[in-house]
């Protein structure tokens, strides 16, 4: 009979003394009771436990962990709205027995909490307010369960609103008027550029008349003293005044059809030729110009007589 027990109790032995060695995983932490009592945390590593007396009540990981939270409120402007808060936390190390034996589902606690910050911070804000302080929000997320998860053993290493999705229709709303807003900012600048072209076409057109009317008083007053020249040169070979002018005026009607020839595409009228015609042409320019003549020197003459 002995026989027959010592390979059972060798084996019992065996399986016994293997039981009381057991391994933890890196940033894992092991709870050890003792008769249902908290005994111990054990750490990464192999460890050794009393056969039949201690157990491995449960294992927590140290790891950092991000839980998604879907918040559904309203804001001030009375816009429901949809936030995704992301919550980072983790396990404190020196208080994984607090962790395990004070909170049975750590993810409920924290999504609660999530929640109510959430549904006090929100509805105090207009929609436009709600994306530009979302750090505000997760601030005070991250502030209110920072007091209330130290206590179970949790640290609240980061909070984040990732995502604020109104309804779809107030999306397009915001759409519409931001489109109507740039069309409008459009246009204004399109009226501003209207206008500085129109302004500076006019100032353009301005100095263009100015120095376009400066060209021809200059250019009159060019002809002018060369006339006076001319009728100063003719004067000195023996022609008086009015000769001269009758003569001028015909070299200048003479050069006038001269240059209308020299183009193929102008238009030329021509007076009658017969030497009546032109001798009558002739003498009516003499008697002008003797008559303009005359009116100047009686207006010279009347000048003189008041100076006198």
């Amino acid at each position: 009979m002995s026989q027959l027990f010592f390979p059972i109790i060798l084996f019992l032995s065996a399986v016994i003394l293997i039981s009381s060695f057991f391994t933890v995983k890196q940033q894992t932490a092991a709870i050890i009771e003792r008769f249902g009592k908290f005994q111990s945390i054990r750490h990464s590593g192999l460890q050794l436990k009393i056969p039949l007396v201690d157990r491995i009540a449960g294992r927590l990981s140290l790891k950092i962990t991000q839980l998604d939270v879907i918040v559904e409120t309203k804001t001030k402007d009375d816009v429901f709205v949809r936030l995704k808060v992301s919550v980072q936390y983790k396990v404190i190390r020196d208080k994984v027995e607090d962790a395990f034996y004070k909170l049975d589902y750590p993810h409920d606690q924290i999504t609660s909490y999530v929640f109510d910050v959430v549904r006090a911070e929100v509805p105090k804000m207009i929609l436009d307010d709600v994306f530009l302080k979302k750090d505000d929000i997760a601030i005070a997320v991250k502030s209110e369960l920072n007091e209330a998860m130290l206590d179970y053993g949790y640290d609240i290493i980061k909070t984040l609103v990732t995502d604020i999705d109104p309804d779809a229709q107030v999306k397009e709303a915001m759409n519409r008027i931001n489109a109507a807003d740039r069309e409008k900012t459009a246009a204004q600048y399109e009226g501003d550029a209207q206008r500085i072209l129109i302004v500076e076409k006019a100032k353009a057109e301005a100095e263009s008349k100015r120095l376009q009317g400066q060209g021809i008083a200059d250019q009159r007053r060019e002809i002018a003293r060369g006339l006076e020249e001319s009728v100063m040169v003719l004067n000195k070979v023996g022609i008086n005044s009015q000769e001269a002018s009758a003569l001028i005026v015909v070299t200048q009607h003479y050069d006038t059809l001269q240059s209308i020839g020299q183009h193929t595409n102008s238009n030329l009228i021509l007076l009658p030729n017969s030497p009546q015609a032109a001798n009558s042409m002739l003498n009516d320019m003499l008697a002008s110009f003797t008559a303009s003549n005359q009116i100047g020197e009686a207006m010279k003459d009347a000048k003189n007589k008041k100076k006198d």
